[in-house]
């Protein structure tokens, strides 16, 4: 459940974004952030948040993302305008990439290991359900409730199962687990540049001043990040795994799916919408064959 939570949340909003737009306003750049904002800490904080998860605790740190995600789940939808639901949507990242590592850790822990294969292979295709649902169930509950269900829908789940964690998971650590601080810094400021300077690119010109200084800088940080990744002894990410063709094929791939994926969704939900004059479920239902297609 948390992992569905979590996976669901990436692409939950893109189906509100018209009726968000009209209820609280901003430009075009404001509703990218409301994607962007959650997925940029949710991807630069998750090997950060395993390895507080191994040093401090998995259980514990698993409640903690998952309190923290809950809370910013009410938080957006309590929101009074667009800056204050980019800020808790980036919260809500913090939360989910502390919580989302650790839930297949846990998970590995809890189950036997005939019968990890299974458990790994169910909650593979819960999160790819998610995924695939989002923009469907996002559009359905902005038609027929508010867009601020997208993340109420979160509360009540996340209070639930917050006391079943205390009660039903066990504790465990990894000794001489090591936190990785200049990587996450590198990492976290270049990913920030990169995607400020592509989302202001079209508002201010790509070749005004923020825009190719954060491009450019953020392209830097991401370069140190790779030599980092060669040269320390315990890197978030070691780029020695690269090397294997296998571990490179698949990440490749997955890069490229996910480029097309979130590239295109952002604005395939703004047509279906704004010019087709579709309703949010029917926008959903339309978008199912692009999200539904990796579970194939």
């Amino acid at each position: 459940m948390a992992g569905f939570m979590a996976a669901l949340d990436n692409l939950v909003v893109t189906t509100a974004l018209p009726a968000i737009r009209q209820d609280l306003g901003g430009a075009l750049e404001d509703l990218e952030w409301t994607v962007n904002a959650y997925t940029l800490t949710f991807a630069v904080l998750l090997m950060f948040g395993a390895a507080l998860g191994d040093r401090f605790g998995r259980r514990r740190l698993f409640m903690a993302g998952l309190a923290v995600f809950t809370g910013a789940s009410a938080a957006a939808a309590l929101s009074p305008g667009i800056d204050e639901l980019i800020a808790a949507r980036a919260v809500q990242g913090v939360g989910a990439a502390v919580m989302m590592p650790l839930t297949l850790t846990l998970l590995t822990a809890a189950v036997p290991p005939a019968r990890r294969g299974m458990a790994l292979g169910i909650f593979s295709a819960v999160s790819g359900l998610a995924v695939a649902s989002g923009p469907l169930v996002g559009g359905t509950l902005t038609e027929h409730i508010s867009w601020q269900w997208i993340f109420w829908l979160n509360v009540p789940i996340g209070l639930a199962l917050l006391p079943l964690a205390r009660l039903k998971l066990a504790e465990s650590t990894a000794p001489n687990a090591r936190l990785d601080v200049p990587g996450t810094l590198l990492i976290s400021g270049g990913l920030f540049g990169i995607v400020y300077g592509l989302v202001n690119a079209n508002a201010h010109g790509w070749t005004s001043g923020p825009v190719l200084t954060a491009l450019i800088a953020g392209t830097a940080l991401v370069g140190a990040f790779v030599v980092h990744g060669f040269r320390n002894a315990n890197p978030m990410l070691p780029m020695r795994l690269f090397l294997n063709r296998g571990f490179l094929g698949i990440n490749t791939a997955s890069l490229l799916m996910y480029l097309g994926m979130f590239g295109s969704i952002f604005r395939l939900s703004q047509f279906f919408q704004g010019v087709a004059g579709y309703s949010p479920p029917q926008a959903g239902v339309r978008m199912l064959p692009w999200t539904a297609m990796p579970l194939v």
